[in-house]
């Protein structure tokens, strides 16, 4: 009979995305978490995402995670236990990982999984693949991205080229 403790070492994606969000201010942490967190392997306590490996089900998923720390308000950000049900910041936090996950070269498909969305992660990578930025005019408004018209008036890149990555 084995009974040795599920391991917290993160796979190699995993380990991939968390370098990325650490690199962009946003703390994580491994540890093992119980079974009640909202998204399966993960929670936020005190503005850091805290990672259970040997429960998280989509990697992907800690983008979009990160994504509601980096558009919370910076004030309110390290003491951020959990997201805003505000519309806004869920659609600026889908948009986020979606720049994210390009900026690292990954497939987006990791952020719009078949799992995540009610089943509608397939239909959110055509939007974005086609062009449809959900959440773009509130990154725009919080100063992180900018659309195409903007990004000409201000003599940089567009969107999903980042401004910068937290509010």
């Amino acid at each position: 009979m084995d009974t040795a403790a599920p391991t917290l070492a993160p796979d190699a994606t995993t380990e991939r995305i968390l370098a990325f969000i650490e690199g962009v201010g946003i703390p994580t942490a491994i540890a093992a978490l119980d079974d009640t967190t909202f998204m399966p392997g993960m929670t936020i306590r005190d503005g850091v995402l805290i990672v259970d490996p040997a429960q998280l089900t989509w990697p992907g998923d800690l983008l979009h995670e990160a994504g509601h720390i980096a558009v919370t308000e910076p004030e309110k950000r390290p003491t951020l236990h959990m997201v805003s049900p505000d519309p806004g910041e869920e659609m600026s936090a889908i948009c986020w990982s979606y720049a994210a996950a390009l900026a690292m070269d990954l497939d987006p498909r990791i952020v719009f999984h078949d799992g995540g969305y009610r089943g509608g992660g397939g239909h959110m990578a055509g939007l974005f693949a086609e062009g449809t930025y959900v959440g773009l005019p509130m990154l725009q408004y919080f100063g992180l991205a900018f659309d195409t018209r903007r990004a000409a008036e201000e003599g940089t890149l567009p969107f999903p080229h980042m401004q910068r990555w937290l509010r």
